[in-house]
């Protein structure tokens, strides 16, 4: 009997376009995926692939730019995060689908947190858009999601790779994604990278308002400060806000990591090196993907070798 393979794909904001990549590496080779789970934007690009859906996801990352990405976040002072996640998932379910999870192709779960009680909860049912937005919902960053009587956080809380998730639905051999190898003690280049201007996203129809147009014309015209302060990590001698906020996370994320992959290892490990990625570049998703991919084609042999 042929094994089940199924593949746990981690937390890593940004870092996590690198997913699509490890699925395209997996595809070319020739390999079957039975069983798709994930946590935050693991979450996304494992449903988006369980739902049919993954060439679509992967040609709109590939044309994020950061007045985009803007379009996203909320006008006003936020109360419990810079981004309002029902923005973002009508957008997807506008541009692409919401199936019910029973009803998709492939097995697929993704794991939230509850904020009251700190219990890991595994989303099996339901909205596909519902789970993975309660899968995202980064503390600070995503405002919380409620959902069946529960406010539900980013599931990279308690279960950054979700093996034992995956092991769970029936894997017979896992492939996990680990997106936090090599995030702590590495200085990153610090850099806006947005796509070429002829393959960007047009505007987005969130961003008709002053705080938006403000912010569209501080990057168009090059004065990055105010922005980098805000949403990306900076090798300063002060840290800013967002500098303790992305580097707090990276700890925790280092830390649970580590103990939950010791506790859970998975049959095949992908590592991409994606240190010079900060948390809020949804913008690099070119240079994600493709380093998803090649680390996932240096893992191929050792896959082989299992299978036979």
């Amino acid at each position: 009997m042929a094994k089940k393979i199924g593949i746990a794909l981690g937390s890593g904001s940004a870092r996590g376009w690198s997913h699509i990549g490890v699925i395209r590496s997996l595809l070319e080779a020739g390999v079957k995926i039975d069983i798709v789970c994930g946590t935050s934007i693991g979450a996304l690009v494992a449903g988006s692939f369980a739902a049919g859906f993954l060439d679509p996801l992967d040609r709109w990352a590939r044309r994020l730019s950061w007045s985009y990405i803007i379009g996203f976040m909320d006008v006003m002072i936020p109360r419990s995060g810079l981004i309002e996640g029902e923005r973002m998932t009508a957008y997807f379910r506008q541009n692409m689908a919401d199936p019910e999870i029973e009803e998709l192709a492939l097995p697929f779960a993704a794991v939230a947190t509850d904020l009251k009680t700190g219990r890991e909860i595994w989303l099996r049912d339901g909205s596909l858009m519902d789970a993975i937005r309660a899968s995202i919902s980064l503390p600070g960053i995503f405002t919380p999601c409620q959902r069946n009587g529960q406010w539900l956080v980013d599931g990279g809380l308690v279960n950054p790779v979700p093996v034992s998730l995956c092991r769970s639905m029936g894997a017979d051999l896992v492939i996990a994604v680990n997106l936090n190898s090599d995030i702590m003690g590495k200085s990153r280049i610090s850099r806006m990278v947005d796509p070429p201007i002829g393959v960007r996203n047009g505007d987005n129809p969130k961003t008709i308002s002053k705080w938006t147009a403000f912010l569209n014309q501080t990057v168009q015209q090059g004065n990055l400060t105010l922005f980098r302060h805000l949403f990306q990590e900076q090798p300063e001698r002060v840290p800013s806000v967002f500098d303790v906020v992305a580097t707090s996370v990276k700890i925790m994320q280092d830390r649970i990591t580590r103990e939950r992959l010791a506790s859970d290892p998975p049959d095949i490990l992908v590592k991409p090196k994606l240190a010079h990625i900060g948390l809020m570049e949804f913008n690099r998703a070119e240079e994600s993907i493709e380093e998803g991919k090649r680390a996932m084609d240096l893992m191929l042999p050792m896959l082989r070798d299992l299978l036979e």
